[in-house]
């Protein structure tokens, strides 16, 4: 695993792109600085294993490296099922369909993942059973993200599941500070420097939005689930259920 030094010199004022230098650190980037997300990943597979239907479809959309791709396949029991790995980034697709056809070599008898260069906004959802947004919905514009969730609650089928991973923001101005203060100290044990810290955060600005838990709720409402609840919450990152019943 590449150590992440993205930061360590001096960037300039670009903001945060998911390209050939993100994607060759990417493991370790996540590991250091998205406390939960190890548990997140290995939920997904056991999610996967209650929810996915026989001969249905599962997406992982905005899938970078295929992490939550390839726990769906480790989890599924079900047959007649196949993975799509979806992602915008060119050089996120390169080192993904590395990562998977290692996976599909290794267990050929297993849900075959596709692994496709595209745009999640423009991708088919149908007769699926399980999607997951790992940590992706919060790259697309506020505005053009109900409509998102609404495409993928009409392409599941019912008894579908959605897992929706995000930073988030509270409504307690005091409290986000806690919370965005605990953020960077478990970046800082982690071995990122303060400067560090700084110039990521000041690249992401505009490019990560975060909501809050409740508007994430709403929109799904709004987007036709049935049902949603917090599973998994550490410091400012969430993971939500939700159903299509």
């Amino acid at each position: 695993m590449s150590e992440d030094s993205i930061y360590k010199a001096d960037p300039g004022a670009e903001p945060f792109r998911f390209n050939d230098a993100v994607a060759r650190v990417f493991p370790d980037m996540l590991k250091r600085s998205i406390p939960g997300y190890a548990a997140s990943i290995e939920a997904v597979g056991s999610l996967a294993a209650r929810y996915v239907q026989a001969d249905t479809v599962c997406y992982d959309l905005g899938c970078s490296l295929g992490a939550a791709a390839i726990a769906m396949r480790q989890g599924i029991r079900e047959p007649g099922c196949r993975i799509i790995a979806v992602d915008a980034a060119p050089a996120m697709i390169a080192r993904c369909r590395e990562v998977v056809d290692a996976e599909n070599r290794q267990d050929a008898d297993g849900c075959h993942i596709e692994v496709v260069l595209g745009d999640i906004r423009e991708t088919d959802i149908s007769n699926a059973s399980m999607v997951v947004l790992n940590y992706t919905l919060q790259f697309l514009p506020v505005a053009e993200r109900g409509a998102l969730l609404e495409k993928i609650c009409a392409g599941m089928n019912d008894g579908g599941l959605l897992v929706l991973s995000e930073k988030v923001i509270d409504e307690d101005p005091q409290m986000e500070q806690l919370l965005v203060d605990l953020h960077h100290e478990h970046k800082r044990r982690n071995h990122y420097s303060e400067l560090e810290v700084s110039r990521k955060r000041a690249a992401l600005e505009n490019v990560l939005v975060p909501e809050t838990v409740a508007a994430h709720r709403k929109r799904l409402r709004e987007a036709g689930f049935a049902k949603s609840a917090v599973w998994l919450r550490y410091f400012n990152f969430v993971s939500i259920i939700a159903l299509r019943q």
